[in-house]
């Protein structure tokens, strides 16, 4: 391509320069000086036409196909050889003050072809020109106007002198040219090797910064966003085009409280909330950017998602404080579970005793009920501190939601409370059914008790996806189960599913608990939003198709 280039010019050159010829020519006619005849000047006026005819050609060829440009390279040299001898035949032979364009066409074929083509070019001129001279000595040109007599009057030595000098200037010229042209033209293979490597590293660095796992911009002095990669724009749902020029705390106002200088801010995390409403907690760190001299010229900030790790951080506090309650409870439950039945029976072989008064057939009526309720409250701690293996398969949510809704019917408690079910007939999800069976009818016992004067739950889903830090995206299925019932306390919210806690005065403080378990056996996870007077909603993740393999059920013994 370059090669390419340089021959346009080259042929752009020679059609400036063969003008000049023709307006001298033109000036030459209308003066009507003796120095050339009416022949030479038509002869010469027929070599320019010619040559402007073949420099067009020559474009045109050049256009048509590039893979000829070597060909015509030679052609443009042999051409220019040819206009020279020409122009000094038409001229005066040895009397020609044009010889010197010899030079011409040895630089230029050194510069299009190199040093050897060069010497190849100076030897051609040094033949053609000693062979015009001495044809024009022994009078064998006189037929082209060129008479022997001026030869013969400078003589021999002068002729010699001439030719040795003119065959001495074209070697020289051949080795100087040729020798600038392969240093010219190694320059510019060396600068061509390096404008490449920054193509390169430029599209590398691109590539790189586009397809980061982490969000990554850069801001000048002033704050003002300059790279947006294509993860910053996943996870802000802003583009590239609309985060350009703007304030960097206007799109992350969080960073305002770490400093006002943009070029102060270090690492840290801030939460963040993104066009469609999700928040985030974003944890990044930042670097100056620096210019050749060592000026600060703004910062480039990394920042990643951390609103998955801060969920599994909090589960696992969670699950660590509820194992140790759990660990400390079931030793206990088990201690009390056995004395439990040898009181019950006792109590029941006395009060079936003919000699019992009927004040204490009352009293053990009130021991028995409380043994009961105190072994079912053992029962159900037992089975939430041994959870079994979630038995996986596809079912419809829609259908077991709704076998769900006929068994509440015929509860007592669901009275006044209207369950409705909106969920997409076709959303098919892989849990275990007996399971998931468990965390609705607790979740909906829990919805009608804090409903006592009638209200309605409804329960609906969504498949969504969505994005961690280093995975892919992963389909899920969000349920939630939302009432307005009284609601709840931040407080309350706080300890909804640990074990024991309960706001209702006969409750278990299990079923929460319980539920939570479940879903974290599935791989979910299980969140609630409550405001005193509002209601409640507690908000199922579920992965849409299960791994291959489950984590463990751990066991709170």
């Amino acid at each position: 391509m370059v090669f390419s280039r340089r021959l346009v010019w080259f042929i752009l050159a020679r059609i400036v320069v063969v003008s000049l010829f023709l307006i001298s020519t033109i000036v030459l006619r209308v003066k009507g000086t003796d120095i050339l005849s009416t022949r030479s000047l038509n002869s010469i006026t027929h070599l320019i036409a010619a040559t402007y005819i073949f420099s067009v050609i020559s474009l045109l060829f050049l256009k048509v196909s590039a893979r000829i440009s070597r060909t015509l390279t030679y052609l443009q040299v042999a051409w220019d050889i040819f206009f020279i001898t020409i122009l000094i035949v038409y001229s005066g032979g040895i009397n020609s003050p044009f010889s010197f364009l010899y030079l011409l066409a040895i630089t230029s074929s050194s510069f299009l072809l190199g040093r050897r083509d060069a010497f190849y070019t100076a030897s051609l001129c040094a033949i053609i020109y000693g062979a015009i001279i001495d044809l024009q000595f022994y009078g064998k040109l006189v037929f082209l106007g060129l008479t022997p007599l001026v030869a013969q009057y400078f003589g021999t030595n002068y002729i010699f002198y001439t030719i040795f000098m003119n065959i001495v200037a074209f070697y020289l010229t051949a080795f100087l040219s040729g020798s600038l042209a392969e240093r010219a033209r190694q320059s510019e293979t060396e600068l061509e090797k390096r404008a490449v490597n920054y193509q390169e590293l430029e599209r590398l660095n691109s590539t790189i910064v586009t397809n980061l796992n982490s969000g990554l911009l850069t801001t000048n002095n002033r704050g003002q966003i300059r790279v947006f990669n294509g993860y910053a724009e996943m996870m802000t749902g802003i583009s590239q085009e609309e985060a350009y020029n703007r304030n960097l705390y206007d799109i992350f106002p969080g960073f305002r409280v770490f400093s006002a200088d943009v070029l102060s801010i270090k690492r840290g995390e801030f939460e963040y909330i993104t066009k469609s409403g999700k928040q985030l907690v974003l944890g990044f760190n930042s670097v100056i950017l620096t210019d050749g001299e060592g000026t600060k010229i703004g910062a480039m900030i990394n920042f990643q998602d951390l609103t998955h790790y801060k969920r599994m951080e909090e589960s696992l506090k969670k699950a660590d404080r509820l194992a140790a309650v759990g660990e400390l409870a079931a030793r206990i439950a088990h201690e009390i579970r056995n004395p439990l039945a040898s009181i019950s029976g006792a109590v029941q072989l006395i009060a079936n005793g003919t000699a019992i008064e009927e004040n204490d057939k009352k009293l053990f009526d009130i021991i028995l009920r409380e043994t009961d309720r105190l072994n079912l409250l053992i029962r159900d701690f037992l089975g939430y501190a041994r959870p079994t293996r979630p038995n996986l398969r596809q079912i419809n949510l829609a259908l077991l939601i709704g076998e769900i809704q006929a068994l509440v019917g015929t509860d007592s408690r669901f009275a006044s409370v209207r369950v409705e079910n909106e969920i997409d007939n076709d959303l098919v999800v892989e849990v275990d059914p007996d399971q998931i069976r468990q965390v609705f009818w607790n979740l909906l016992v829990n919805a009608a008790e804090a409903m006592p004067a009638g209200g309605r739950v409804i329960i609906d889903a969504t498949r969504m996806e969505e994005l961690r830090s280093g995975e892919s995206v992963s389909r899920t299925v969000k349920v939630a189960v939302t009432d307005n019932g009284s609601g709840m306390s931040p407080e309350n919210v706080a300890q909804v599913f640990e074990p024991f806690f309960s706001t209702k005065g006969g409750g278990t403080g299990l079923g929460l608990a319980t539920v939570y378990r479940i879903i974290e056996a599935h791989c979910g996870r299980i969140t609630v939003e409550s405001s005193l007077g509002k209601g409640t909603s507690f908000i199922i993740f579920l992965p849409e198709h299960q791994a291959i393999g489950l984590p463990p059920v751990r066991e709170v013994m």
